[in-house]
Parts: structure tokens; sequence; C-alpha cells
């Protein structure tokens, strides 16, 4: 009886099956890593781009500090009304638009807060800030530009959205900062809070593709420079409750105040500046020209030169120059231009360090420095992991890691005393509740 050829048919459906399986697999690698190069891109021309503006701003203040009392107010006045009118969403760090849109399931919002033109806006406005002398950073604005470009490009795999939003955000840290483990830390631990195994390594990928792309055009560096500072086993060890308690306090502080300006202040006060916001920035502008003319112009800008220099000795530290810097990132937080608290907050975490010298004269400043920063910025995060591991790579001095470790603990367990919830989730919970709302 002679063999009947077998029915290729399912075999045939297999092999397309499996065509299909891999089609769909390195359209989504392709997807990440051309994302994370357009990413690095865009961090590096905002990183040239603010270093720009903060240099426009110290040569007008160089033919008179004075200025300050009229280019702050118009500033941050024009910048308001820029983020409030042409460039809705764009306001504040840009760290909340992600978290939300990686919560909203209608498209619609979820593209209104992290759309290429609010990216656009993003930088133009932030500049902006910068320009007229803002306490503000560039690396949480970097954060919301690399989401929306990631989620341009997952227009074509839908699906994937919230890991690309993902791999964007933290695409966008690892570039502005040359940290890719703290972009992969913080993605995990503020973006994400939670570990997603089947995207973790197209997440990596895009890091990956960014930090390359940024050391292709910057070459490799240390944010801070890298530094050998050390903690004797004895007096040195007090500063880390010391510090990890101050920066707790004043970061959970920092937060407490830009949440409850955000939910809208209470009573007549509230309705005032709600009516009233571009002029309402105006005024945190003056405040900020006052702040500045009383620090003699150290806390403008993103604080990155005075926060280096302190950490390595370069000029003896002003004693008010951490309230002052304080003072100065929450005006411009609570102004409504756009603007990230990143290097802001390390400014002011490197002025607590310094002045917790005085009353540890025997431990090296440059310890302090290091742990100062680490525990305000864990105490305005209320992220631990990322403040140690972004401060341990932005120095390369890892014999710091378990005193920082230590203090961002201390100062993310005070902070959530001081103000429940983070500040990027409690923000992202109220773009949410604006999404929802009818006619949002």
């Amino acid at each position: 009886m002679p063999l009947r050829p077998s029915d290729p048919r399912p075999a045939l459906r297999r092999l397309r099956g499996a065509s299909a399986d891999a089609w769909t697999t390195w359209r989504r690698r392709t997807l990440f890593l051309a994302g994370g190069v357009c990413v690095g891109l865009a961090a590096v021309l905002m990183a040239k781009a603010a270093d720009a503006a903060q240099e426009g701003f110290r040569h007008a203040l160089h033919v008179s500090p004075a200025l300050a009392l009229l280019l702050c107010p118009a500033g941050f006045a024009l910048a308001a009304w820029l983020a409030r009118t042409v460039f809705p969403n764009a306001q504040g760090s840009g760290i909340p638009q992600v978290i939300a849109a990686r919560a909203l399931d209608d498209p619609g919002a979820r593209h209104a807060l992290i759309s290429l033109k609010v990216a656009a806006g993003k930088i133009v406005v932030m500049c902006l800030g910068l320009l007229c002398g803002a306490s503000i950073g560039r690396e949480g604005p970097t954060v919301q530009v690399g989401a929306a470009i990631m989620a341009a490009f997952g227009r074509l795999s839908p699906e994937r959205m919230r890991g690309l939003l993902l791999a964007g955000g933290a695409a966008g840290v690892a570039a502005a900062f040359n940290t890719p483990l703290a972009g992969i830390v913080f993605g995990i631990e503020e973006l994400g809070r939670a570990y997603d195994s089947r995207g973790s390594a197209l997440i990596v990928a895009a890091i990956v593709a960014a930090g390359l792309t940024s050391l292709a055009i910057l070459g490799d560096y240390s944010y801070f420079g890298t530094t050998d500072a050390r903690l004797t086993l004895t007096a040195g060890w007090l500063a880390v409750p010391v510090l990890g308690l101050a920066g707790g306090l004043a970061g959970g502080l920092f937060s407490r105040i830009v949440i409850v300006f955000a939910r809208g202040l209470p009573g007549r006060a509230g309705r005032l500046v709600g009516r009233h916001a571009v002029l309402f920035a105006a005024l945190c502008g003056l405040g900020l020209a006052l702040c500045g003319l009383a620090s003699s112009g150290t806390v403008y800008g993103t604080g990155y030169e005075e926060a280096r220099a302190i950490l390595h000795g370069a000029e003896a530290p002003r004693w008010d120059f951490a309230p002052l810097k304080f003072l100065a990132t929450v005006l411009s937080s609570i102004s409504g231009i756009p603007g990230g608290l990143f290097a802001p907050s390390l400014a002011v975490g490197a002025g607590l360090g310094a002045e917790a010298s005085l009353l540890l004269p025997h431990v090296p400043v440059g310890a302090l420095v290091l742990i100062g920063m680490v525990a305000y910025l864990a105490g305005v995060l209320q992220a631990p992991l990322t403040s140690f591991v972004i401060v341990t790579e932005m120095t390369q001095d890892h014999a710091m890691m378990i005193p920082l470790m230590l203090a961002a603990l201390i100062a993310d367990a005070v902070s959530k005393a001081v103000c429940r919830g983070g500040l990027y989730h409690t923000l992202a919970e109220v773009l949410v509740r604006r999404a929802a709302e009818p006619g949002a």
C-alpha cells in the first residue's frame, strides 16, 4: 500500500507563527533601542541648553545683581503663562506626569501628559526658567521628555506603552546624570514601584542605548567628579543619624509645602492663587531674587557648581546657603513653572553637610557633604535606594556606600513621618483626578 504524503499545513502554520513571534520580539527590541538613542540625544540637548541659559543669566547679573529684581519676576510670569496656556501639563518636574500616564487607561488623557508637544514645551520653558535664575534642575524634565519620546515610538506597539514609558523615564535619569544603575533603580523604585521581569531586559537595553549615546557625545565623566571621602569608625558615624534626621525633616517639609500648593490652598488664599496664577508666579520670582541677593547669587540655577565646589573644598560654604537654596527651590517649585528637583536638592543637601562640619569639625567635609546630599534627596523623594545609588555613581566613592545607605533609610523614615505619601506619587494622584474630571 503506497504511503500518503503528510499534510504540510500544520508545519507551515507553526513556521509562520514562529516567524511572527520573532518579528514581534525584534520589533519591540528595536523600539526600545531606537527610543533609547533618541532619549540620549535629547538629554544631551537639554544639558547644553540648560548650561547656556544659566550662563546667560550670569552675564546679566555681571551688569548688575539688582537686575534679578526685574528678570526673575518677569521670567517666572512668562514661564507660568506659557506652561498654563501654550504647553499645559509641562509644569513642575515632569516625573509625576510620567507616573500618572502609566496609571491612566484612557489613551487621550495619557497623551495629554506625555505628548511630543508637551516635551518640546518642557525644554523651552525650563530653559526660560533657568534664563531668569529659577532654582530648578533639568533631570526631572528629562524623565518626561524621555517618556514622551518612547511614547511616540510606542504607537507602533501600543500594548507595550507602560513599559516604554518606564524605559523612557529611566533612560532619561541615566543619560542626564551618566548613572545607568541609578536609572534602573529609579525606574523600579519610583516610576514603576514594581519589578516586571518580562520587560526588565528591554528597559535595561533602552538605558544602555541612552547612556552610550550621551557617552559618545559628552565622553565618560562623573557628575560631581570622583571623591575619596571616608568616615572614621568613631565620631564620624555620628554624622549619619544627625544628617539623616536633618535631611528627612527638611525634605519632608519641602514635599509637604509643594503638595499643599499643588492640591490648592484652602479658603480665600487658594482662590486668589488659582485666579491669579501668573501674578503669583511673578511674586515667587521676586522672592527668588531676594534670596539671590541675600546669598550673593549662589542660590540661582541648578546649584550644580556650588554643590561641586562644596564637595571638593574649592570654597568655604556660606552658613546661609542651605536655607536660602531651600527657600529658592520652594518658590520655584510652587510657582508652576517647569523644572526638576534633583540638582537643587543635591545642592541643599551639600549645604546641610557643610553646615554639619560646624558640629563635627573632625569629620572630613567631603564625607559630610555626601551624607547630606543623600539624606536630603531621600527626604524629598522618599526613594532611599535611588538616592544613595545616584550619589555613589555621581562621585564613584564606593567606600561611602554603607553610611550613605543608612543615612538614606533614616531620612526616608523621618520624611514619611512629616509627609505621608511620596512627593511624585501624590502629585501624580492630583493629575489623575484632574484627568477624570468632566471636561478635562
